[in-house]
């Protein structure tokens, strides 16, 4: 390159946010990014538009990398009178004052910065919106991160949010030079519904785990005999798209047959985001003994617990066929057996199928979980999972998916 490229990122997750797994994609993108000579703002939101945020997180943020909070709040927490609003007020999304900010911060920091790129990520929706603006005032190319579809046959449910997600797609496809997805179905899904565009245009950049936050993690427990193993869930268990009902009842059932007990096994559910629902679900069941909730902790301590436990649990519903959660790339880096209670024929019951170590078991099929469940449990007590090739793994990488997004980038012309 003869002349150094400048991108402008638009991220609502970044540091120091917490609970969101979109977060560690864009962070290492812009890291990867500047570490290759790229001039690299990040457009995101104001503290205040957090739920929950660390200091601590802050280190994760490259030195090389400015980052620009632009003023935005939570229509629902800090807009609404009573936990009433309007309804216009949250769309496209809850954040959606976030606009106004990020499309006067961001106009400023072209002016002053000349970006030749615009990159903009979901899931939150307005970061588009504000691409989109920013590109229509300025004219530079403008990529977007979709990670997962956005207007689904069942998604969003409310039909106003539904034809705001659609017109900002419709927008998506005629003013970006890309599009990114991160799982085959997912393009499938999205060539099928806009045959109108190019071949090129959907560019499949998968999710990933960040080696750099890997580095110098490794199992710190030595094998207890006489202690129940420790099968981990790490992360947001949403009640509709990993829907745990089929899996407690599965637990429940097993336990009353005496076929587990929690001297055997527990179930580590870690940051769930809703336990006080499945508290109840929980104690009806009388299963409380056998699953522990957990809260939150930091990322790292997250990743270093994945390494300390027996094994590893993913859920995933069918509706959620063309997406691959992070999660799943960071369970093939820690190299733990895996329950994955997801379709086989999914495009995460595919990756973790081919990557080896797993025991896969759809999500709303309690007695096919039953079965899937007493042979992981045989597994983990009478087996060695098997070693993966560490080239083989670091394809799974952010930093290898980082490489290749950057060449998308070169072929931008300015």
């Amino acid at each position: 390159m003869n002349q150094k490229h400048k991108i402008l990122y638009i991220a609502y997750h970044y540091p120091p946010i917490l609970g969101s797994s979109g977060v560690h994609r864009t962070l290492a993108f812009t890291r990867f990014l500047a570490e290759k000579g790229w001039d690299v703002t990040v457009l995101t939101a104001s503290l205040k538009a957090y739920e929950r945020w660390s200091e601590e997180q802050l280190q994760f943020i490259p030195d090389n990398v400015e980052v620009i909070r632009a003023f935005a709040r939570n229509t629902a927490k800090d807009l609404s009178w009573r936990g009433k609003y309007l309804a216009w007020m949250a769309l496209p999304d809850n954040w959606q004052s976030w606009i106004v900010g990020g499309v006067i911060s961001g106009l400023w920091s072209i002016l002053k910065n000349k970006q030749n790129v615009l990159v903009s990520t979901y899931p939150i929706a307005s970061a588009h919106f504000i691409a989109y603006i920013l590109h229509k005032l300025t004219g530079i190319p403008w990529i977007a991160d979709f990670r997962d579809p956005m207007a689904q046959a069942d998604y969003p449910t409310e039909p106003v949010k539904k034809r705001w997600f659609e017109w900002i797609e419709k927008k998506i496809i005629k003013h970006c030079k890309y599009a990114l997805i991160t799982a085959p179905g997912a393009k499938i899904f999205y060539e099928y519904k806009y045959p109108q565009c190019s071949e090129d245009f959907w560019q499949i950049i998968p999710n990933g785990f960040d080696e750099t936050l890997f580095a110098d993690l490794h199992s710190s427990q030595d094998a207890v005999d006489n202690q129940p193993k420790v099968i981990l869930h790490s992360g947001v268990i949403y009640p509709s798209e990993r829907d745990p009902t089929d899996f407690f009842n599965a637990l429940a059932e097993l336990q009353n047959e005496g076929s587990i007990s929690s001297k055997d096994i527990v179930i580590r559910l870690r940051a769930t985001g809703h336990d006080d629902l499945f508290r109840k679900q929980l104690a009806v069941l009388k299963i409380d003994q056998l699953v522990q909730l957990e809260p939150t902790v930091p990322y790292r301590q997250a990743l270093q617990e994945m390494f300390d436990v027996d094994g590893l649990l993913l859920l995933q519903a069918a509706n959620c066929n063309y997406q691959i959660p992070a999660k799943a790339y960071e369970y093939i880096r820690v190299q733990k057996p895996v329950l994955a209670l997801t379709p086989s024929e999914g495009d995460t019951g595919q990756l973790l199928l081919q990557a080896g170590n797993t025991v896969i078991a759809p999500l709303d099929n309690k007695e096919r979980i039953k079965v899937a469940l007493m042979e992981y449990i045989h597994q983990l007590s009478n087996t060695h999972p098997k070693v993966i090739d560490s080239t083989k793994i670091q394809k799974y990488s952010r930093q290898f998916q980082a490489y290749r997004f950057t060449q998308l980038l070169d072929n931008i012309k300015e």
